[in-house]
């Protein structure tokens, strides 16, 4: 008799599940659904104003992601609960929220619906820079040892930085917040009824390493007095490894999602790192970009190196008895996207109309017709800041060459090939810190949909590039990681290696780069590089000056 694994991906617009048959990595059966309360970047729902780069969304969307998408995908294909052994989830990070001590979130308590610092703080939340940048100030002057291992600086992306924005504007909050947590640590702590850290996402975004643990109090006192004991009062809980079991499913979440109670639950993970095993990768030098509203790149190997801007090397951070590597742009999809929504001529949306297309197909059509280089245009993909390698969410984005001849379709095309620039310089910096990359991959949803941009994205890396056998590549991942906390003797397995390799898949397809693209290209990135330099190196700091007189004139300073 089969047995099956559910994944869960928690994305930044929808969660997904997918019900998958342990052994063949067969995918049964798929759901998605949309979070009602979306990503909330300007109000909350009861139309409290947010400030500038502020990003939350709402918790009960979560719960409802496991109420609708789960039952949907044991109907649709007639899989009894008793057949379902394990289940696995992934989140984007870092996102937190503060909550009581029985897990209940703040926003959820009548006296904080109002109060913007209750809800959920997404991973793009930027507005906690400028505790960003003092965080990293003390470290340097401190010579804490631990930075060097996330390339220098931490992100303002990360949790100390969102923590400490909220001590700062809403200590009520802070006080009242029992625990801060990790929203794919809340899940499993609701499916689990027990509170879990995942050793993801305390490595990668709360500065916890294996060896060393958090850093010292000492640290934290230096950044503020009330922060001395911030690891015992708001995140004291044991770090679990990944792969591990979290425990059984609650009769709470039984009722909820029709599973079986004591169903394994995997410790929750991340969505780039656990989409490694959805593709097959079990060894060093094979990068891994997962491409959606952002891109997260992941590496392995045996080594431990220092590599600038990186997001975090952590040991057993992906894989055990490997040091994972993390890099990532904040801006992919979403990038696209704002062009579409805000620069696009209405006479081209009419156009696809009448043709019938997709307007990103529209014009994907008409930017394929233009040769590399052909349009005079270079961007930098910073509209959400940089996270690698330079860390800095205050840098913006910029095009240039534009003339009253540019056309619409050679901006969309401009901005595809600024992130391919983006994660060149990824894969180059890498590459001087002695961290191989000989081989790329790729996931999401930009590289099942879309094959002019990863045909670009071959080219400007003069790499191949193998795609993801699922369009689910994280939820899959997830569902790997069910089945190895249910262990072998329920139907799993043992260990995550042996399930990546029978369970993940690749398309025959594989994208190659063109020489004579790839020879124009490596100009126009040498272009791109000096930019990059120029404007995010501190030669020229002109992007920091605008966003300080939006922020002056916007009352936000």
């Amino acid at each position: 008799m089969s047995k099956y694994s559910i994944g869960v991906d928690f994305g930044t617009l929808s969660g997904r599940a997918v019900l998958v048959e342990i052994g063949s990595g067969r995918e049964l059966a798929s759901s998605v659904f949309e979070y009602p309360h979306a990503v909330m970047d300007r109000e909350l729902p009861d139309k409290t104003r947010l400030g500038v780069d502020w990003a939350l969304q709402h918790p009960q969307d979560y719960l409802d992601v496991f109420a609708h998408t789960i039952p949907a995908v044991m109907k649709e294909a007639a899989v009894k609960p008793e057949d379902v052994v394990g289940i696995g989830i992934d989140f984007t990070a870092c996102t937190i929220l503060p909550v009581k001590a029985d897990s209940t979130p703040l926003c959820f308590l009548d006296e904080f619906k109002s109060e913007p610092h209750a809800y959920v703080k997404l991973w793009k939340h930027h507005a906690a820079q400028d505790k960003a940048n003092l965080l990293n100030e003390v470290a340097q002057k401190t010579g804490q040892k631990w930075l060097a291992r996330y390339g220098g600086k931490i992100s303002s992306e990360w949790v100390f930085p969102k923590l400490m924005q909220m001590l700062e504007e809403a200590p009520e909050v802070y006080a009242a917040a029992d625990y801060i947590v990790e929203a794919a640590d809340w899940v499993i702590w609701f499916l689990t009824g027990k509170q879990n850290r995942n050793s993801c996402t305390a490595g990668y975004k709360a500065i916890w390493s294996k060896r060393d643990g958090y850093p010292q109090e000492s640290f934290f006192k230096a950044l503020d007095q009330r922060l001395e004991h911030v690891v015992k009062e708001k995140l004291n809980c044991p770090i679990t490894p990944l792969g591990s079991c979290a425990g059984g499913i609650c009769d709470k979440a039984a009722a909820l999602t029709g599973l079986l109670p004591k169903t394994a639950v995997a410790v929750g993970n991340v969505d780039a790192h656990v989409t490694m095993p959805a593709v097959g990768i079990d060894g060093p030098n094979k990068m891994l970009a997962i491409m959606g509203t952002s891109t997260c790149h992941i590496l392995i190997s045996r080594e431990e190196r220092n590599v600038p801007g990186m997001c975090g090397c952590v040991e057993d951070g992906v894989y055990p008895g490997f040091f994972g590597y993390e890099a990532g742009q904040s801006c992919v999809g979403d990038h696209f996207q704002w062009f579409i929504d805000n620069c696009l001529p209405a006479a081209y949306w009419q156009d696809a109309k009448e043709q019938g297309k997709n307007i990103h197909v529209y014009l994907r059509e008409k930017a394929q017709k233009l040769a590399p280089g052909e349009s005079g245009l270079l961007a930098l993909d910073w509209w959400n800041g940089n996270r690698s390698v330079l860390v800095d969410i205050d840098l913006t984005g910029m095009l240039l060459g534009c003339t009253l001849q540019t056309r619409p379709e050679e901006i969309y095309r401009a901005l595809i090939e600024a992130t391919a620039y983006g994660t060149r310089m990824i894969v180059e910096t890498f590459r001087e810190s002695g961290v191989p990359v000989e081989e790329f991959y790729a996931s999401g949803g930009i590289s099942q949909k879309d094959p002019m941009t990863m045909q670009i994205y071959a080219d400007i890396l003069n790499l191949p590039i193998h795609i993801a056998g699922s369009t689910q590549g994280p939820a899959l991942g997830s569902a790997i990681f069910g089945a190895v906390a249910a262990g072998r003797e329920k139907g799993g397995y043992d260990d995550i290696f042996t399930a990546a390799r029978e369970m993940g898949k690749l398309r025959d397809e594989i994208y190659r780069p063109i020489p004579e693209n790839a020879a124009v290209y490596d100009k126009l990135y040498a272009e791109y590089r000096t930019l990059h330099d120029y404007f995010g190196r501190g030669e020229n700091d002109v992007m920091k000056r605008l966003k300080a007189i939006k922020k002056e004139q916007s009352g936000q300073a």
